[in-house]
């Protein structure tokens, strides 16, 4: 989006500080400050936690809060709509409603701008939003505040070059996330310029074997793919140069799996010597998701008897760090700290894979020493987090008041 000076802003209003104590105090965890006081583990009759060395927020989490709290500072009495939500967890989303932010509904062809007017401010998620969406703010005339992550900006950048030179982006997301949405209408950019969009692995592997000419065929290819892919996309034409990207808060070892498996392809199909001028890959994945990855990966060497991540139930970072570590230990996934009901010594949770929550019981051995592992999505606030552990320790009747 161009950026006009008045009706454009990406770098907040300077109103850093005067937002500081409500951030605070909406996001602030004690006994998050705590762990990391103790080396990040806190022990207690017998119960020891350990929280991995990076969770929660990350910085472009952060930055898209401040910015969503600092615009209601700049703009006391207009009309603040919010292009679906700011991230994926429902306190802070419950926090920006609140504060009188309306939360603008999404269709296929985009969000429905239909009650904003010129006079108005849209503030746009860490996601990003698409191209189609910034022309029709851009019709609008109205203020827009614009806090897309920087490393979603990263990817996108890579796709517009990878369009701009003729390659399709072959992108590893879930086609009908907000951010992957965004990033994959940035093709668009550029006459002809063509998406597909895997969801995994497997789906990867199926892209490599039409590219070999084995497996489906072009009309099951098509029919198959067809919501996954831009409008015109003809597997014959467009997987003969492919260019590949990821949805940032993607499982980051999948991600770099399915380029080395499509590169290879591409090498079969054409020989070594061509494997330049058909296939293209960058390293587009979120530092801070690869740090969570690699802090849970790093926790996961110790000794654990269960895995707690917490997380909103839509964050596909928070998912991927379940599924990393229902690999190694028995994991719940949990929205918040209310999933625990520490009097019926019960866990709502939602399974790696599965669409709804279910209910576990006895979830925490009544005695005897007990390790607990914990981490949190990068959409999750501290104090959900503190909240979560002082619920670990009461379920084993310890008090709050005992951890520091």
């Amino acid at each position: 989006m161009s950026a006009d000076a008045a009706t454009y802003f990406r770098k907040g209003f300077g109103l850093g500080a005067d937002v500081q104590e409500s951030l605070s105090a909406d996001y602030t965890g004690r006994l998050v400050d705590v762990l990391r006081e103790r080396d990040y583990a806190l022990t207690a009759d017998g119960v020891t936690l350990r929280l991995a060395r990076e969770f929660g927020f990350c910085y472009g989490v952060e930055r898209a809060v401040d910015y969503a709290y600092q615009t209601r500072k700049k703009f006391p009495d207009r009309q603040l709509f919010l292009a679906g939500e700011i991230i994926h967890n429902p306190h802070v989303n419950a926090k920006l409603r609140d504060m009188g932010i309306t939360f603008l509904a999404s269709r296929d062809s985009g969000f429905d701008y239909s009650l904003v007017s010129a006079a108005d401010v849209v503030i746009l998620p860490a996601f990003g939003v698409t191209i189609g969406d910034v022309q029709k703010l851009r019709d609008l005339g109205c203020v827009v505040v614009d806090t897309t992550c920087g490393s979603v900006l990263n990817v996108w950048k890579r796709v517009e070059s990878y369009a701009r030179d003729g390659f399709t982006s072959l992108i590893h997301g879930k086609y009908y996330h907000e951010e992957t949405r965004a990033t994959a209408s940035q093709v668009h950019k550029y006459a002809g310029g063509t998406y597909l969009i895997v969801r995994n692995m497997e789906q990867g592997r199926e892209v490599c074997d039409y590219i070999e000419g084995k497996g489906m065929s072009r009309e099951a290819f098509l029919a198959k793919y067809r919501v996954q892919a831009s409008e015109h996309f003809d597997p014959d034409v467009h997987l003969q140069r492919i260019g590949v990207a990821n949805q940032t808060t993607m499982l980051a070892r999948e991600s770099l799996a399915i380029g080395a498996e499509v590169g290879a392809a591409m090498e079969r199909r054409y020989g070594a010597a061509h494997r330049e001028e058909h296939f293209r890959t960058f390293d587009t994945i979120c530092s801070a998701t690869q740090d969570r990855q690699d802090a849970v990966n790093a926790l996961l060497t110790e000794p654990l008897d269960v895995m707690l991540v917490i997380g909103g139930y839509n964050s596909s970072n928070t998912m991927s760090l379940a599924a990393l570590c229902a690999e190694r230990v028995r994991t719940y996934h949990i929205a918040d700290a209310t999933c625990i009901d520490v009097e019926a010594r019960t866990i709502r949770h939602l399974p790696v894979g599965a669409h709804d929550e279910v209910v576990a019981t006895d979830w925490l051995a009544e005695r005897g020493p007990l390790r607990v592992g914990l981490t949190a999505g990068a959409s999750t606030p501290n104090n959900k987090i503190g909240e979560t552990v002082a619920r670990v320790f009461a379920t084993r009747g310890i008090a709050a008041s005992a951890l520091g």
